[in-house]
């Protein structure tokens, strides 16, 4: 059975993206401050965006000869100047290929070459990790350029060099051009083998950001709102670089993150929205030290990049009084399930969200057979917003997007005949324990309920015995409490007590200092299997 979006089919505009996030449906004056450095206080204006990006982007045409398709990397945290030189690119249009700021040679090296780029824009902090790498992926020293105002061993600031002293018009593309020319190639984890390039076309993007007005919570010009993810990520690439430039909204960037900080901020601008992750989520519900800010001025916690729990989800709202709107999506696909606010009033708790516009899904079974309503299976789904596939790998591309354009996400959901979709867990983290499917997540959800316990992780573990996985627990302990067996104990039979038989912590219950986790949040659960092994063998 094919689902189908509640919400009728929108117009996606055939377009670029520069052409797109500039085309001020809202008449947003050019005096608006979009952009704003939470630490610092430097601001950009809409006006002063539009000129310095275009600016950029002739710089980038008269001073390196940077041409139509040519690819540009990105090696910074967060910071004020990103989203110039990120969508001046795309003005002069080259590619952007974003890369992760904690990465080290090796991994900056293989996505340079990987990516194919040959203009490097990094921050001063990371240059000496960009010099090594840029020599194996052969980016001349010449292109490689720094934010900031400070010249650094004979590298040179990006404004020294590339803000021209005029403007080009940006680069325009038919709606076919649109369609099949990649804008951004953003990396997987690599959490299967080397990271994949993730192409997203302009369509791709434009198709994304006109699904989510949608859903955008009502945004305007009136919303300021902050994010805590790392621009290289979609979802903070697309929700603070970009949406703020369409519906007028302001942006609060930090370049480092602390509770303290983000707190600060929040109280100082008197923040509306808030786009999280649910580890950040945990972290304000564990520090008293955010109990100690005005946070009155938010309206909205957004939370994506992995599952949060009801659970966690009660306990922020009884602690800070905020509501919590979850968000489903992937690279390759951006938001596909949104809550907003006029479905809100139909969504079942626990529901991730409806099918955004133009989406079409399947629920298949193990066997490939089309599911019906609430019956979990693995989603697929169907839309302008997914990716074009991923660079120069066929045969990956091919084993998740069907001979009919539908993406395999690899997330367990059912959904109900209302249009709420439930996700379940990722397929290949659910444990089989003779026979039975066991979800991680409800096991942690559970898990944080309980008094002592800060953080949580649930894998299966392949138990000799008796022969099957078994659910183990890894967890974190709140100050006050001491590691004993006596808790262990109870912390087993806490969860035990509410669950049927097969989904039992049978491997028991061990403390660990922190849980290994992504930046998006997602628990790295091959680390803790590791540590498990390893510690077995010991």
């Amino acid at each position: 059975m094919i689902l189908k979006s509640k919400y009728p089919d929108i117009k996606i505009p055939q377009v670029g993206i520069y052409q797109y996030v500039t085309s001020n449906p809202n008449k947003i004056p050019d005096d608006k401050i979009i952009y704003v450095d939470g630490i610092a206080d430097k601001r950009y204006t809409f006006g002063e965006f539009k000129q310095e990006s275009k600016k950029f982007a002739a710089g980038l045409h008269d001073k390196l000869g940077f041409k139509r398709g040519d690819v540009l990397a990105i090696f910074s945290p967060n910071q004020i100047d990103y989203p110039i030189v990120f969508l001046g690119t795309i003005a002069a249009g080259g590619k952007v290929t974003t890369v992760n700021p904690i990465y080290k040679t090796t991994e900056v090296s293989y996505q340079l070459t990987d990516s194919g780029a040959s203009v490097l824009i990094v921050h001063p902090e990371l240059l000496e990790i960009a010099i090594e790498a840029s020599i194996d992926a052969k980016v001349p020293i010449s292109r490689i350029l720094l934010f900031g105002d400070k010249e650094i061993k004979a590298y040179k600031p990006y404004r020294s060099i590339l803000i021209s002293d005029h403007e080009i018009e940006p680069i325009y593309y038919t709606p076919e051009e649109a369609k099949s020319t990649t804008a951004y190639l953003i990396y997987s984890s690599g959490t299967t083998g080397k990271p994949k390039g993730i192409e997203r076309t302009h369509t791709n993007v434009v198709a994304h950001l006109a699904q989510t007005i949608v859903a955008d919570y009502k945004l305007g010009s009136h919303n300021t709102i902050i994010g805590v993810t790392k621009f290289y990520q979609g979802y903070a690439m697309f929700n603070i670089i970009h949406a703020p430039l369409i519906h007028g909204a302001t942006a609060i960037i930090l370049s480092s993150f602390s509770i303290e900080t983000f707190c600060e901020s929040i109280q100082k601008y008197k923040i509306n929205y808030i786009f999280a992750v649910p580890s950040t989520i945990l972290k304000l519900i564990n520090e008293p030290l955010a109990q100690q800010f005005d946070l009155s001025s938010v309206d909205l916690v957004i939370s994506a990049a992995a599952s949060l729990s009801d659970n966690l989800e009660k306990k922020f709202y009884k602690i800070f009084k905020i509501p919590i709107w979850q968000t489903y999506g992937l690279t390759e696909t951006s938001s596909i399930l949104r809550h907003s606010p006029d479905t809100i009033k139909d969504a079942v708790p626990g529901s991730i969200g409806f099918l955004l516009p133009n989406m079409k899904a399947k629920i298949l079974s193990e066997d490939g057979r089309e599911l019906g309503y609430n019956e979990p299976g693995e989603l697929w789904v169907h839309g302008p917003n997914i990716m074009k596939g991923y660079l120069n790998n066929k045969e990956a591309t091919d084993a998740v997007i069907d001979k009919d354009g539908f993406f395999n996400t690899g997330d367990i959901v059912f959904a109900d005949e209302q249009g709420n979709y439930f996700i379940v867990d990722r397929k290949k983290e659910l444990i089989q324990y003779n026979g039975f499917q066991v979800s991680p997540s409800e096991l942690e959800s559970i898990l944080l309920t309980h008094d002592a316990v800060s953080d949580a992780a649930v894998i299966g573990f392949y138990s000799e015995e008796e022969a099957t996985e078994i659910p183990t627990a890894f967890v974190t302990i709140k100050n006050g409490y001491e590691q004993s067996q006596a808790l262990v104990n109870e912390i087993q039979f806490f969860v035990d007590e509410k669950v049927a038989s097969y989904k039992k912590l049978r491997g028991g219950v061990l403390f660990i200092d922190k849980i290994p986790k992504n930046e998006s949040g997602k628990i790295l659960r091959r680390l803790l299997r590791e540590k498990l092994k390893n510690d077995i063998k010991e």
